[in-house]
C-alpha cells in the first residue's frame, strides 16, 4: 500500500489533487501591478480562467456533488491546466466557496430589501425568511446540498466558507430575534445563538427530503413551518 504522504504527492503529480501546491516565495512571485494601473493582458487572462473555473465548478457540484468533483475534473471542464486553477484558489472547498457567493449574493440583497417590511410574529417572520431560502435553493437543490457537504469536509481550509459560516443568514436571523425580544415576542434570557445554530439545524436537516424523496420547496418549507412551531412553541405542556 502507498504510504498517505507519497499518495499525497503522487496526486500532485498527476494534478488531481483538492489542496494547491506550496505557494512561491515572495522572491518568485511575479510584481503586483501598481495602484491605478490599467489591467494588463495577463491580468484579463486571470479573470476569465477564473469565470471558467467557476462556471465550471457549478455545473460539475450540481451533477456530480462536492465529494464527487475533482480539481482536475474542473480544470478539465474549463479547458485550464490544473496549475492555472491554482493560481486563483487554494483548494476545492474555496472554490465552491466563491461559487455559492457569488450565487447568494442575489438572494441575501433581496432579503435585504423584503426582511424589514416582513410583520407578524417572531414565527411567522422566521417562517417568511426559511420560505425564501427553499424557494431559492429549490432552482438548483443539488448545488447546495453540495454545499452543506462541505461543511462537514474537515480539511477546508481557513479561506474556505462552507455552510455554517455565512453570517449573512445568521445575521438576520439573530436580527429577527433581537426584534422579538424587544417586542416582547420572545423571551429576554433566550441565548440568540442557540436559537440560531437549533433553527440552522432543522435547516440543513430537512434538505435530506430533497435528498432522498426529491422534496420541493413547498414540502421542504411546510416542514420547516412545523419545526419553527415546535422550537417556538417548546414541548412542554401549556
Amino acid at each position: 500500500m502507498t504510504p498517505p504522504t507519497d499518495l499525497s504527492m503522487a496526486e500532485d503529480i498527476a494534478g488531481g489533487a483538492d489542496q494547491a501546491p506550496p505557494v512561491l516565495s515572495p522572491k518568485t512571485r511575479p510584481a503586483a501591478p501598481a495602484s491605478g494601473a490599467a489591467p494588463s493582458s495577463r491580468q484579463t487572462q486571470k479573470e476569465a480562467t477564473r469565470n471558467r473555473v467557476i462556471d465550471a465548478a457549478r455545473e460539475l457540484f450540481d451533477t456530480q456533488g462536492y465529494q464527487g468533483t475533482t480539481i482536475r475534473e474542473i480544470a478539465r471542464h474549463a479547458r485550464v491546466s490544473v496549475g492555472s486553477v491554482f493560481t486563483t484558489f487554494a483548494s476545492k472547498g474555496e472554490i465552491l466557496s466563491q461559487v455559492m457567493e457569488d450565487r447568494l449574493d442575489g438572494l441575501y440583497a433581496e432579503l435585504d430589501r423584503v426582511v424589514p417590511n416582513l410583520r407578524g410574529s417572531t414565527s411567522d417572520r422566521l417562517r417568511s425568511i426559511f420560505a425564501i431560502h427553499f424557494s431559492f435553493e429549490a432552482r438548483r437543490t443539488r448545488l447546495f446540498l453540495a454545499h452543506i457537504a462541505a461543511a462537514y469536509d474537515w480539511t477546508l481550509p481557513p479561506a474556505a466558507r462552507p455552510m455554517g459560516r455565512n453570517p449573512r443568514l445568521i445575521g438576520i436571523i439573530r436580527e429577527c430575534f433581537a426584534k422579538g425580544i424587544a417586542d416582547g415576542d420572545v423571551c429576554p434570557s433566550v441565548e440568540p445563538q442557540e436559537a440560531v445554530d437549533l433553527l440552522m439545524a432543522a435547516y440543513v436537516w430537512i434538505y435530506r427530503m430533497a435528498a432522498l424523496n426529491g422534496a420541493d420547496a413547498p414540502e421542504m418549507t411546510s416542514a420547516m413551518d412545523r419545526q419553527i412551531g415546535l422550537i417556538a412553541g417548546g414541548l412542554g405542556p401549556r
